[in-house]
């Protein structure tokens, strides 16, 4: 990089959103730096091998892909591609379970309540659920809608209510009676959101229907070749259309008259200035806050447990109508009936782990042997990530390490008391004889990649749609694109922004539409 160089736009922080950023720009030809902290690009989106001697390349801290919009891909001309699973959930319960695709749903259901009741109502309600999705889903990239533009282009009163108005628990009781049931429909409002199903706050509502409107059928795929496919393919895309992407450079400060604006940054021992007409970062609004020296927002808190694992093979269960590599190549539920949910959260809001931990697992590799080596893949080893759920950043605050080894004990018992046989038996082995069994509290995502309080977020979701404020024109945060700031010339681009959250690109896209003014 130049001394004192000047740019069109620089990019605070080089992940997933970021890079989407800078393609754009770059496409459009401006010139575009990007400042990223760490020795690497693409932050929380990346692919690993954590486990020495080991080859299998795990998206070690964000797994699937739901609300990427094809848009991205295609527009970026990115190489990268994801794969359905042909499963969607499994959820044992005692020596049975609940199976959900393969065409065996309805025969599941029956079995596990009896009759066509629930299963008439859950395809109800995913009918309502999709429909939603298809109206909603293409909005995230376009300029933001007013909340009552987007309730009369959802056009059903019925699913505004349930899903934008009143808690998301009121209506999961309405429509269902059987409490495993009701649990795996709530599970998708708690994934990286600590609350409870009748939050007033609606927090949980926010989640679930972000989890719920993906690509605008709510499918939750895996990336081919690991995340880290993705975001090699962003930085590439980027480079080629001229965008300077420099690592182990931490931004440190932004000053800005709103028309042209200064960042600083150090590298190693030395520290730098770089000009910039535009000045878009992809980092926590906490973050933002600190470079622009303001009063940072309210602190978050993540509250989710992530393990990444190496098996041999993929354990029997107890359920022995349920081949493993179906009841694994969906999402597997454990602990995660509806009284179970609530009880953990309570446990967790008092301060203690949760007795019987929450928590989902799929095997990537099942869907996308591609990221074992073929050596690995040959003798039948699989990879399994699991993300536990009520697991607050303020349990972990007295003794991070014994509290992790704890709850991960804890939460591994939850799953054996589901199999067959100990999932201890099947672990591979490292370099150095350990079992491959990773373990991250919210805790270390915030040490290791500048997560807020470990939130995956960076702070809770919103509705997409836009405040009263920013409809009058007031300005400040959120705006027309969603990403605006009080600066004229600073826009947000991570996952904090307005539609912001998981591995989507959608914040990256909108703070470059706002920056070309489109």
């Amino acid at each position: 990089m130049p001394a004192h160089a000047s740019y069109d736009a620089v990019i605070v922080g080089g992940g997933h959103n970021g890079l989407v950023a800078a393609g754009y720009l770059a496409r459009a030809g401006r010139s575009v730096l990007v400042l990223e902290r760490l020795g690497n690009t693409g932050g929380a989106a990346v692919s690993s091998r954590p486990f020495a001697g080991v080859d299998a390349r795990l998206s070690r801290y964000s797994y699937l892909v739901s609300l990427l919009p094809r848009k991205i891909v295609r527009e970026l001309g990115l190489r990268f591609t994801t794969r359905r699973r042909t499963v969607s959930s499994y959820t044992p319960l005692g020596d049975g379970g609940l199976l959900v695709g393969q065409g065996r749903t309805r025969d599941s259901f029956a079995a596990l309540t009896g009759g066509d009741t629930e299963y008439a109502a859950w395809r109800e309600f995913y009918g309502m659920t999709a429909r939603v999705a298809e109206r909603v889903f293409p909005t995230l990239t376009e300029p933001l809608p007013g909340r009552e533009a987007l309730r009369t282009l959802v056009d059903d009163d019925t699913a505004w209510r349930t899903l934008f108005e009143e808690p998301i628990g009121v209506g999961i009781e309405e429509r269902f009676r059987h409490d495993l049931v009701r649990g795996v429909v709530l599970t998708d409002a708690l994934i990286g959101t600590f609350a409870d199903a009748h939050d007033p706050s609606l927090a949980q509502n926010r989640c679930f229907l972000y989890h719920v409107i993906g690509g605008g059928t709510g499918d939750w795929d895996v990336p081919v070749g690991g995340m880290g496919a993705l975001t090699d393919a962003l930085a590439h895309t980027a480079g080629a259309a001229g965008a300077e992407i420099v690592t182990g450079h931490e931004a440190t400060g932004i000053r800005t008259d709103g028309t042209d604006a200064e960042v600083t940054f150090r590298t190693g021992e030395s520290t730098g200035t770089v000009a910039a007409r535009q000045v878009l970062v992809n980092a926590s609004p906490r973050a933002l806050a600190a470079l622009l020296g303001e009063d940072p927002p309210p602190a978050a808190e993540g509250a989710q447990l992530k393990v990444n694992m190496v098996l041999r093979r993929l354990p029997a269960l107890r359920d022995r109508t349920v081949d493993p590599r179906e009841a694994f190549g969906g999402t597997f539920h454990i602990a995660e009936g509806y009284g179970q949910l609530a009880t953990a959260y309570q446990e967790a809001s008092r301060g203690r782990p949760p007795s019987a931990p929450p928590s989902e697992i799929y095997c990537h590799s099942l869907t996308d042997p591609s990221i074992l080596s073929p050596e690995l893949a040959a003798r039948g080893y699989q990879t399994l990530t699991l993300f536990g759920l009520h697991t607050p950043a303020r349990l972990f605050a007295d003794d991070n390490d014994a509290v992790r080894a704890s709850l991960l004990a804890a939460t591994l018992a939850e799953l054996d008391a589901r199999l067959a046989e100990p999932l201890a038996d099947c672990l591979a082995e490292d370099a150095e004889g350990r079992p491959c069994v990773e373990a991250k509290t919210p805790l270390d995502l915030e040490r290791e990649l500048g997560l807020p309080g470990g939130h995956i977020f960076h702070r809770d979701l919103s509705f997409p749609y836009a405040s009263p404020a920013e409809e009058g024109g007031a300005g400040g945060a959120g705006g027309r694109w969603g990403v605006e700031t009080a600066h004229a010339n600073v826009t947000l681009c991570g996952a904090g922004a307005v539609r912001g959250g998981g591995v989507s690109g959608v914040p990256g896209h909108n703070a470059a539409m706002a920056v070309l003014g489109a």
